[in-house]
Order: structure tokens, then C-alpha cells, then sequence
């Protein structure tokens, strides 16, 4: 397994480095924190972060076919269905064995997607900042379960609500965006966020029609930037 020592001036910085050295998306790195840094005394003697990454590997192992018990019409479709959902609870059940972590799983499933709840003691640190952790997790369950088994159904893992409460704080921080671009009149950008919270944001503020809302960058983690919507001279007169 590849390894690489990475420095930046702070861990954020850091771990966009690492990013950027593997050419992958935080989610798909395993990152170890070797050394915070220090500012020094007026600059002088100031240290840098170091950290430790690699790309996250995973042991996917690949089932036989299932076999068709049924001619009924959507059986096939159901068993693949449960066959996913029981595959990725128990794998994830065995990640947080192997990271010595006293949780339990409960699994549900809806039309669009498979959740899978986490219960018990480390919330915090299964979480993260910014939830990066828990996609971590995520990333690595979705995988294992779609190279093994037919369906791409989503694979959605929470803990403590916190998708909700994310989704919630993200709502929040759109409309007071939205709020200060129009009373400005400059644009807004907010920093480093994946695809789902960048969906959040554009679908909080999309009924706005003063506003517009458009993603920057590249690769999974992007920024988003919140326009003032330019009115015409005719519609201004009018």
C-alpha cells in the first residue's frame, strides 16, 4: 500500500495536499494526524502539520450469482433488494468491530435508497468533522456492496440524526447567505462541501429568483458560489 508523508500549515490544508498528491476525494483516504505543528514565537521556529496518508483499500469479496427462486414477476428485483441491505449492514457491522467500536446497526429501506442507523457509544468521532468520517464509512460500505451484488440502490449511513441536523444547519446557512448576497449585492462563496451538501445548498435557495447558485471547482469536494441575480434595464423600468 502506497503511503505518503504530507505537510501544510494547517490539517485542512494537509489533507487537501494528500488529495491532491492521490488525485481522490478525502473519503477515499486513509489519514493519520503524525504531527498538529506549532505556530512558534512570532513566526519563528513554526512547525508544519504532518500527516500520513494512503488510499483506503477494501477486501471486496465478490459473492456467486443469486440464483432465481421465483419467476414471479419483481422477485428477482426483491431478493437483490434484501440480499444488499443485509450485506451492507453486516458490513458495516464488521467495521465498527474492527474499530473497536460498541454500536449497534438497524437497517431500513425505501424506494430510493438503503439506511443504515448506527446506535451506541462514539457518535463524535464516527461522525467527524464535517461528517467526513461518516462518509468515509459510507463510501467504503457502498462500494463493497455494489461490486458484489446487482442494484445500485443508495447506501445512506447516520448516526445520532446527524444527517438530519446537517441537512437542517446546511438550510440555515444557505438562507443567511442568500440573505447577505441580497443585501450586498456582491457574490457569496461557501468553502469545501461533497455533492449532497452541495445539493442541499442549491435546493435551499432555488425558488429564490433573485438569486443563483453555481459550483466551483473539480473532484468530489467543491465550493459553491451564491450570485445576485442581474436584473434587465426593461424589467428594472418595469
Amino acid at each position: 500500500m502506497k503511503t505518503m508523508m504530507i505537510e501544510g500549515k494547517s490539517i485542512d490544508e494537509a489533507i487537501e495536499n494528500a488529495c491532491s498528491a492521490f488525485g481522490v476525494p478525502r473519503e477515499k483516504l486513509n489519514i493519520e494526524i503524525i504531527s498538529e505543528g506549532s505556530a512558534g514565537f512570532l513566526g519563528i521556529g513554526a512547525k508544519k502539520v504532518q500527516i500520513k496518508a494512503s488510499l483506503l483499500t477494501i477486501d471486496l469479496m465478490i459473492d456467486a450469482p443469486i440464483a432465481r427462486q421465483s419467476a414471479e414477476p419483481g422477485a428477482f428485483e426483491t431478493q437483490v433488494r434484501e440480499s444488499a441491505r443485509e450485506k451492507a449492514k453486516k458490513m458495516l457491522e464488521g467495521l465498527l468491530v474492527r474499530m473497536q467500536i460498541d454500536s449497534s446497526v438497524s437497517a431500513e429501506e425505501t424506494q430510493d435508497a438503503i439506511i443504515l442507523n448506527i446506535q451506541g457509544s462514539g457518535s463524535g468521532f464516527l461522525i467527524g468533522k464535517r461528517g467526513q468520517n461518516l462518509d468515509a464509512i459510507q463510501y467504503i460500505v457502498s462500494k463493497a456492496v455494489h461490486h458484489s451484488v446487482n442494484g445500485h440502490k443508495m447506501i445512506v449511513i447516520d448516526t445520532e440524526k446527524y444527517r438530519e441536523r446537517r441537512e437542517e444547519s446546511l438550510i440555515a446557512l444557505a438562507l443567511r447567505s442568500g440573505e447577505k448576497v441580497k443585501k450586498t449585492k456582491k457574490p457569496l462563496t461557501i468553502g469545501y462541501m461533497n455533492a449532497h451538501d452541495r445539493r442541499v445548498i442549491h435546493l435551499a435557495l432555488q425558488n429564490d429568483a433573485t438569486l443563483t447558485t453555481k459550483s466551483r471547482g473539480e473532484g468530489e469536494y467543491r465550493k459553491i458560489l451564491i450570485l445576485p441575480v442581474r436584473r434587465s434595464p426593461e424589467m428594472s423600468d418595469g
